[in-house]
């Protein structure tokens, strides 16, 4: 089986991001091309499954587990399962990445929203 998809075809809306799920695609991985301006980024939140980001261009702190990391162009990033993280686009100019999520879906636990902490 052979699939193609436009990149424009999977843009998430009001977004210059990409999400492409694996699964209706017969794909066992998922990711996000992402295209973020400085300053942006997601909110701290957690998968059952790795999480590898590749850095296309710009820079990034990734904060995993507590623990921020800096991130640059050339630069892969691997969190294992369960550990909380997010990333922010530090630099001056926009962050692409690659979010690849070692699953045919998306699963997240969000563990923040944007007043902090989320509660239940």
């Amino acid at each position: 089986m052979v699939t193609v998809t436009s990149t424009n075809a999977v843009l998430m809306e009001g977004s210059r991001t990409a999400r492409f799920e694996g699964e209706p695609h017969g794909s066992g991985v998922s990711f996000f091309l992402v295209d973020n301006d400085p300053g942006q980024g997601p909110l701290l939140h957690k998968h059952p499954y790795t999480e590898t980001w590749v850095v296309l261009s710009g820079r990034a702190v990734i904060t995993a587990d507590g623990q921020d990391v800096e991130a640059g162009k050339g630069d892969i990033v691997v969190v294992g399962p369960e550990t909380p993280h997010k990333f922010r686009n530090t630099g001056t100019g926009p962050l692409e990445l690659v979010c690849i999520h070692a699953s045919p879906r998306f699963i997240q636990d969000n563990l923040e929203d944007d007043d902090g902490p989320a509660t239940a």
